[in-house]
């Protein structure tokens, strides 16, 4: 799972997944493209910057979620404390409540508030910075989540790991 705060708040830039844009969208957000600079440096991946939907990680298992679900136009975190983190901390409960392990990777502070509804001891919480451009560089970029949270997948886990090249299905 990867948890996020908030949709992008640009017109037609959210589609559901976090941190996922329509791959015709251009510009691509900066959280996006920092994003794709850490995979780089991560695991040596070139991003064409066309692929940007993320429905590849998806059909994976990766869980792309956000802490707040909804946001008004142009206001970031703007729907914070209006319910939203009621469902989401419900959606983390329940996976918390799963037999087999999994990896939870929080980035930024509204993420990282929700490592306290992960209690069973199966699972791994990977912690950084929000990859957006105000924060990406006391954290984020560095962080090398893709890389640790495949070795965890293959080592601790015994599962397959995540080919974050497959960006769209």
């Amino acid at each position: 799972m990867i948890l996020g705060q908030d949709p992008y708040h640009g017109d037609g830039q959210a589609t559901g997944l976090s941190f996922a844009v329509p791959d015709q969208l251009q510009p691509k957000p900066p959280s996006l493209i920092n994003i794709f600079k850490e995979i780089e440096a991560d695991i040596g991946f070139h991003w064409n910057r066309k692929d940007s939907e993320l429905t590849g990680w998806a059909k994976q298992g990766v869980l792309l979620l956000n802490a707040v679900l909804s946001v008004r136009r142009s206001q970031a975190f703007s729907h914070q404390n209006q319910g939203w983190e009621i469902f989401t901390d419900t959606i983390i409960q329940k996976l918390n409540q799963r037999e087999h392990g999994m990896i939870f990777l929080l980035w930024g502070s509204a993420a990282q508030k929700k490592a306290c509804l992960v209690t069973n001891r199966q699972h791994f919480i990977l912690k950084c910075a929000h990859p957006s451009p105000l924060s990406a560089h006391r954290g984020f970029i560095g962080c090398k989540h893709f890389s640790r949270a495949n070795r965890i997948l293959q080592e601790d886990l015994h599962v397959e790991p995540i080919d974050w090249t497959r960006i769209d299905a």
